[in-house]
C-alpha cells in the first residue's frame, strides 16, 4: 500500500495511526518525507515495507535513485485528495501514477471535493464509488462559529483581549502568510503568552518540536499557515482563530475542522477586515449558512489604547516611486517642432562631447588654459609666479618623502625646492650622446 499526503506533518500522523491500529499485526510500515536526511529512510526501505506513507517530492527522489519499486503495489491512497490534485501537486502525482500497475485499488479521501477536482479524479480512476459521511464543504454542527468585523490594525488588540479568557487552554491561530505568522507569534510572546509559529520555511525539526510542544500543552498558542489545516489532529483543541480570512472557502472548512473532532465541541472565531469581506461572503455561500456576527466588547478599547506604537522599522515601509533626473534616459521629449528638437539634440551632443574631452584632459594631467596673461607668459617662456603660501624663495632645501606602500614615493629621490627648482634644465650636448660616439668616434 502507498499513501500520499501533502504535508510532512500529515504523513507522520498517518504513519503513527498505522502503528497504533496495527500494533498486533505483522505489517511493516514506514514514512518518508523531505527536509531530513534520507539514509535512515533508505535503510528501512531495504528491509522491505508493506505500507509506505510519503510526500510526493521525497518519493519521486527515492524512486529515481532506485530505492522504491511500485510494480507490485496493490492499494494506492490519496489523502487530502483535493489538495493533492490541485496545481501544486498534480504533476508529481501523475508521475507517481505512471509507475503504478494498471490493476490496483485507488482510494481518495477528502473533506471537500470541488467539482473540478471530481472531474480530474475521474480521469485517474475507473467506475469509482462515492461514499459521503456528510455533504461536501459542510462544517461540524458542534463547532460554534462567529466573526468579528474589525479593522486590520485592531486585530492584534482583539486577539490579546480574547486570550485573556483562562478557559482557552489551547488555540490554533491561522494566518495567510509566513511573515504574518512569525510576527503574530512574536507579539503574543511579548504579551506574556506562550506561542510558537509553524510554516513551510521552518525546518522539519523546528516544525515537529513546535507541534509536539502544542500537543503536550507546553505551548498555549500555535500560529500556523494553512500547512497545519490539512489533517493535523490535536486532542482537546477547543479553539480555532482565523486571524486572517482565507481566500479559498474550502480552506475555511479545513481550518475550523481542527476543533470539534471525535464528537467533541469546539469554537471557531474569525477576524474580518474590510478587504476580507468578499472572502467571508464566499465562505458563507459555500458552507450554506451565515456566520453569526459578534460585537466588539467595551473592554477591547482599553486593550487597544494600552498597546505600544510600532517600533521604527517594525512595519515595512511602502516603496516610494523613484523620480527621474534631468537628462537621464527615459525622459520625455520636450515640445517643439522637429527641427527645433534636432537642433537641441545636436547642441546637447556637442556639450556632452566637450565635457568628455575636458574630463579626459583632466585625467591626463592637463590644466585648462588661464586668461590672456597666462597665454602671453607661456609664449614668452617666462616662469610662472609662485603662489602665496608656497615654499618658493625660502631658504634651505625641504625634503619630501612618501609612504612605503604601493603607489608611494619609496625609492624616489627627495625633491629640492627653492630657486634651483625654477631654473630650466640645460639641453644635453649632442656630441656626448651614444649615437654621436658610434658614428664619429667622439
Amino acid at each position: 500500500m502507498l499513501v500520499l499526503a501533502p504535508t510532512r506533518e500529515l504523513a507522520i500522523q498517518v504513519d503513527e495511526s498505522f502503528g497504533a491500529y496495527g500494533r498486533n499485526l505483522s505489517l511493516r510500515h514506514e514514512v518518508i518525507f523531505g527536509g531530513v536526511g534520507q539514509t535512515p529512510q533508505t535503510n528501512a526501505l531495504r528491509k522491505g515495507v508493506d505500507i509506505l506513507t510519503a510526500t510526493p517530492g521525497r518519493l519521486l527522489d527515492l524512486m529515481n535513485q532506485g530505492f522504491v519499486q511500485l510494480d507490485r503495489l496493490e492499494i494506492f491512497v490519496l489523502d487530502e485528495a483535493d489538495r493533492m490534485l490541485d496545481m501544486g501537486f498534480i504533476h508529481d502525482v501523475k508521475k507517481v501514477i505512471a509507475k503504478l500497475p494498471r490493476e490496483r485499488q485507488s482510494l481518495f479521501f477528502s473533506a471537500t471535493m470541488p467539482p473540478e477536482i471530481v472531474k480530474l479524479a475521474s480521469t485517474i480512476v475507473r467506475d469509482p464509488y462515492k461514499v459521503e459521511v456528510t455533504p461536501s464543504a459542510t462544517t461540524v454542527e458542534k463547532v460554534s462559529q462567529s466573526v468579528f468585523y474589525v479593522s486590520k490594525n485592531e486585530k492584534r488588540a482583539l486577539i490579546l483581549h480574547i486570550l485573556q479568557d483562562s478557559s482557552i487552554t489551547r488555540a490554533l491561530v491561522f494566518t495567510r502568510t509566513k511573515h504574518g505568522a512569525n510576527k503574530l507569534a512574536k507579539d503574543l510572546v511579548k504579551a506574556g503568552i506562550t506561542a510558537e509559529a509553524i510554516h513551510g520555511n521552518k525546518s522539519q525539526t523546528a516544525r515537529q518540536e513546535a507541534l509536539r510542544n502544542f500537543k503536550s500543552s507546553a505551548t498555549r498558542i500555535l500560529v500556523a499557515t494553512d500547512i497545519a489545516a490539512r489533517g493535523i489532529d490535536v486532542d482537546e483543541l477547543t479553539h480555532v482563530i482565523n486571524y486572517e480570512i482565507p481566500n479559498v472557502p474550502e480552506t475555511y472548512v479545513h481550518r475550523i475542522g481542527r476543533t470539534g473532532r471525535a464528537g467533541a465541541s469546539g469554537t471557531a472565531i474569525s477576524f474580518c477586515d474590510a478587504e476580507e469581506k468578499v472572502f467571508m461572503k464566499d465562505i458563507e455561500r459555500t458552507i450554506g449558512m451565515s456566520v453569526p456576527v459578534r460585537q466588539v466588547p467595551p473592554e477591547f478599547m482599553k486593550v487597544l489604547e494600552s498597546l505600544p506604537t510600532p517600533e521604527p522599522g517594525e512595519e515595512r515601509p511602502a516603496r516610494q516611486p523613484q523620480q527621474r533626473r534631468q537628462g537621464q534616459p527615459g525622459q520625455r521629449r520636450s515640445s517643439g517642432t522637429p527641427g527645433e528638437r534636432r537642433q537641441g539634440e545636436r547642441r546637447s551632443g556637442e556639450q556632452r562631447q566637450g565635457q568628455s574631452g575636458q574630463s579626459q584632459g583632466q585625467r591626463r594631467g592637463e590644466k585648462p588654459a588661464g586668461g590672456a596673461q597666462e597665454q602671453a607668459r607661456r609664449r614668452d617662456g617666462e616662469a610662472r609666479p609662485a603662489r602665496a603660501g608656497s615654499n618658493a624663495g625660502q631658504a634651505g632645501p625641504k625634503k619630501r618623502y612618501g609612504g612605503g606602500g604601493k603607489g608611494g614615493y619609496k625609492g624616489r629621490k627627495p625633491q629640492r625646492t627653492g630657486e634651483a627648482s625654477a631654473q630650466a634644465k640645460p639641453a644635453p650636448d649632442p656630441k656626448k650622446t651614444t649615437l654621436w660616439k658610434r658614428l664619429f668616434g667622439g
